[in-house]
Parts: C-alpha cells; structure tokens; sequence
C-alpha cells in the first residue's frame, strides 16, 4: 500500500471530513544515470558551498530566499510547515460546479482521497450527493510547498483529488489556430465522419502499451546481455504534404477496412 502524501480534512460549509491523500499514479519512465562514455563510470556532482568552499551533505541544504538587496532569508522545514495558510491541513471547498465545465488541460496530477476513521460517514455523503447531480467540487489546498486549485470528483467508490494549474499558468493558444478562411468540403465532411466511424469505439485504457518504453527496454536489456542489438523499425511515419485530402481520407477508410476483414478472415 502507498504512503500517504498528506493528512487533513475536506471541508465545505461546516462539515469537516477527516482524510488522507495518495498519489493515484506512478512514474513509469526509464531511468537513466549520467556515466563516462568511455569506461561507464558513474559522474556524480558535489554540493559546494561558495560561502565556505566545504562539500555541504544534502541534509544540510535548506531552501534560501533571495532579497533584491542581497539578503538571504534561510527557510526550514518547519517554517514551510507552520505557513500562516488555512489550506496546509484543509481542502477548502470554494465552488460546486458541472463536472464538464472544467477544461482538463488544467489538470496536473490526480490523487486518492481516503477518509480517516470518523471520516467515513461524511465522506460517503459527499460522494453520493456530488454523483447524483454530476457534480464535482472546486477546492484549494496546500501540497508539496505550494497552493494548488483543484478539483474533487467521484471515481466510482471513491473521491479524487485532481490538482490543477492556476488560470495565469496557461497561455494562449491563439497562435495555433489555423486560418480561419479554410474552407472544408461536405465530401470532405462525410469522408472525415465515415473514418470516424470506423475506428469509434470504448475507451479501454488497458489496450494501450508504452512502445517507446518497450522498444528502449529492449536496447538496453541486449546491451547487458552483450548480444547484438534490434533492428529498428522499418515502418514510414514521415507526413509529407496533403496534395489530395479527399483520396487520403478514402485511403485511410480502406485501409481500416482491408485491416477489419483480414482480422476476421
């Protein structure tokens, strides 16, 4: 079972409701050490302090605070601990809202919200009255040195907490947009709604694999092993340009077909 991250309460009006809050995902991502290309030595880095010039062990190093005249103000762990801030040991509900209003690009991590012993009455309550008007709860709370917006929502038995960026945190996307004079076919229309047809279905994440991770883990496991290493793929993923947008599209509909018939066959 994970560590819990942080311990608190969930609170809206005057219901307080005890939990605590896990990390609802896990970094999958190779990892790699910074070595010697020569012998494979690893390259380490040493903390200096320029003050004294002496080798500082990391449970010495502390967070320091620049002033724009020079001063430092030096900032212990206690002191990010007792910051004179509500949301340290609450999530404070601000705002119910249509869980659809809110846009997922604002979303930055999600976590479990478990309730504590006397928690759990009131936490089932929230639960059931956020899924059967479909809503979900804007909150603020404090994790990891910052306040973070987020959003609590129900995943089938329980609640999750989604952090989310501030609304100065995102830019703007105007600059992507294509032009707004190009016109689109109804041939064109019907084609794209036709291709999308074909490949409409459930979303089942489980289908999904990292290939990428697959195709380096299988580098690195023939180089530990000494054997020669995969023959890269041959497949074309180059995009050229679109000359004929209507033939691309009948194209890919064949293809999904041609594929679908050789799966049944």
């Amino acid at each position: 079972m994970p560590r819990a991250i942080w311990k608190g309460s969930v609170s809206f009006g005057l219901v307080a409701i005890p939990v605590k809050l896990y990390s609802a995902t896990e970094d999958k991502d190779v990892t790699f050490r910074q070595v010697h290309a020569e012998d494979g030595g690893r390259v380490r880095y040493r903390r200096v302090c320029e003050q004294c010039g002496q080798e500082v062990p990391y449970s010495d190093i502390a967070k320091g605070f620049e002033a724009d005249d020079g001063r430092m103000a030096v900032l212990t762990d206690e002191d990010f601990e007792n910051l004179p801030l509500s949301t340290m040991k609450s999530v404070d509900v601000v705002r119910f809202v249509d869980e659809d209003e809110v846009d997922p690009t604002y979303f930055i991590k999600t976590y479990f919200l478990e309730a504590d012993q006397i928690g759990v009455k009131p936490y089932v309550l929230l639960r059931e009255a956020l899924a059967r008007r479909n809503k979900a709860a804007v909150v603020k709370v404090a994790l990891r040195s910052r306040e973070s917006l987020a959003l609590v929502r129900v995943q089938e038995e329980l609640l999750v907490l989604h952090t989310m960026l501030w609304p100065d945190e995102l830019r703007d996307g105007d600059f992507a947009a294509p032009p707004a004079d190009i016109a689109i076919s109804e041939d064109e229309i019907k084609l794209a709604d036709l291709l999308i047809d074909q490949l409409e279905g459930e979303f089942d994440p489980s289908l999904y694999t990292d290939s990428y991770r697959e195709a380096l883990m299988q580098v690195v496991h023939a180089k530990l092993a000494g054997v020669p290493l995969p023959e890269p793929g041959d497949e074309d993923t180059s995009t050229g340009d679109v000359i004929d947008l209507m033939a691309a599209l009948k194209a890919s509909v064949a293809a999904i077909e041609a594929r679908r018939g050789k799966t049944s066959a």
